[in-house]
């Protein structure tokens, strides 16, 4: 693999913790090539290079599978500032204003909850984060603050508590908030420790089936039927992600879930979608239709949660030999914390992130790094599990956790960045936006940044309008 820069091994110790996860030797300077450097966004982690291995890394898989169905191998090339880009993609859609001219779409509300959703001080001088991003969690964090939903009545609320006072109490009402902690610290904790003992990546084999043959087709997912059951943001990146290279991805919702809706358009390019109703026997039972003939089965809820409607992966396999079994969540299946609901914010909070980018105060990343390397590292997960089951069989959960990718953000190392004057330019962003034709009006977004020599990561249909497609499976051909 390329050096970013003379002397710097940050993006190489990056690359080669996502190759351990495939094993076997690593790649040769001539398959693949990650260029470009951080920093990009205003702050000291080499986020952008992060998400440059994992983005080679998936690269990687989809040769070994391309491989495996032509015994041809493929290069690979990843710009560090385009992987930037994809770190922050919801920001950068555009849509038509009254005028017809392209702009970028904002969301009042959603600005509002981000501005909320910040590390407050408390009273035993510590910091503290409560995360506001839905209706119910919104309400119940809000009911144990006894504060109005607006940033300076929140900061007052916390600053009259002691930081692991309020974490246990918004762990007990279910709502999601967490105590600032250093990496040190953190890390000293159990459930760092736990984290700490795993790679970032969990592959299992959970049960025993025949090898299945990759199915015929130009692309290496070609005719590999994803179930998407993720919300917000992770998770829809995976499966998008499985989409960039063929796979037909058919992401289920419910018309009572709430979402956000600038996430679900730029994590849907690719998908179809269908609402199906968890709660009603109906529901389940056409679910369970649909993971009969599933390959992935890509799940975002906290842990354990689902054996309840008997989709577990030990379930799903029972039912499906051969399935692959995606579990994302942020603070792993394991530990303490492992109950804990959490977003991107909140890993940042725990792991070190927000306490150690910044001398002055704890400060969030001003791009949603934890968050879209959790969803490409599930990917990449699959698609290995996937090269698995065509050579040996077998069944597999694949887990991935935003804590640990704040992990392994962390580990990487700190650069040098100026204060002001970093980002992208809008001519970069523009070189990398393609327009697609949703149903409910043209977009510009920024496109798949990943570069392979034979078959060029592209989504075969626009973003979908939430429960317009009829739930079931295309043709293994189409």
């Amino acid at each position: 693999m390329s050096k970013s820069r003379k002397g710097d091994t940050g993006l190489n110790t990056s690359f080669k913790e996502v190759m351990d996860i495939r094993g076997g030797e690593l790649p040769s300077e001539n398959d693949v090539k990650i260029t470009g450097h951080d920093p990009v966004y205003s702050t000291p982690f080499k986020i952008s290079e992060t998400c440059a291995s994992v983005l080679a890394g998936i690269g990687v898989a989809a040769a070994d599978i391309w491989e495996i169905k032509t015994g041809k191998r493929q290069t690979i090339s990843v710009d560090t500032r385009h992987a930037a880009a994809t770190l922050n993609s919801s920001l950068f859609m555009q849509a038509p204003d009254a005028s017809g001219q392209f702009t970028t779409l904002v969301n009042k509300s959603h600005e509002e909850m981000l501005a909320m959703t910040q590390p407050w001080p408390t009273r035993d001088g510590r910091w503290f984060l409560a995360h506001f991003a839905l209706p119910n969690l919104k309400e119940r964090v809000l009911k144990v603050l006894g504060c109005d939903p607006n940033a300076d009545s929140i900061r007052k609320a916390v600053a009259q508590w002691d930081a692991l006072d309020l974490e246990n109490a918004i762990d007990e009402a279910r709502a999601c908030g967490a105590m600032v902690r250093s990496n040190k610290e953190w890390l000293s904790h159990s459930h760092g420790q736990v984290l700490a003992s795993k790679p970032i990546v969990e592959i299992s084999k959970i049960s025993d089936s025949d090898p299945e043959p990759f199915p015929t087709g130009n692309r290496p997912l070609s005719g590999i039927r994803t179930l998407d059951l993720t919300r917000i943001l992770a998770g829809p990146v995976a499966a998008r992600s499985l989409a960039e290279h063929g796979s037909d991805v058919l992401m289920i919702a419910a018309e009572h879930l709430p979402q956000i809706a600038e996430h679900v358009m730029d994590t849907s390019h690719g998908k179809r979608s269908s609402f199906i109703n968890l709660k009603t026997a109906e529901g389940l039972e056409q679910l369970n239709n649909l993971a009969k003939d599933a390959d992935v089965f890509s799940q975002g809820y906290r842990p354990g949660m689902l054996h309840g409607f008997g989709l577990g992966p030990e379930e799903l396999a029972a039912i499906r030999p051969g399935i692959v079994y995606l579990s994302i969540s942020c603070f792993g299946a394991d530990g303490p914390f492992s109950h804990r609901a959490g977003w991107e914010q909140i890993a940042q909070t725990v792991t070190g992130i927000c306490h150690d980018g910044h001398a002055d105060q704890p400060c969030l990343l001003p791009a949603a790094a934890c968050d879209y390397t959790t969803g490409y590292l599930g990917a990449y997960g699959v698609m290995l599990a996937l090269a698995r089951r065509a050579r040996e069989g077998g069944s597999y959960h694949v887990q991935v956790s935003l804590c640990q990718s704040g992990m392994f953000i962390h580990r990487q190392g700190k650069t040098d960045f100026p204060d002001t004057g970093m980002g992208l330019a809008e001519q970069e962003l523009d070189a990398l936006r393609v327009e697609s034709k949703p149903a409910f009006g043209p977009l510009r977004h920024i496109g798949p940044v990943l570069k392979m020599s034979e078959t060029q990561p592209h989504w075969l249909r626009p973003t979908p309008i939430l429960g317009a497609d009829t739930a079931n499976w295309l043709d293994r051909a189409s």
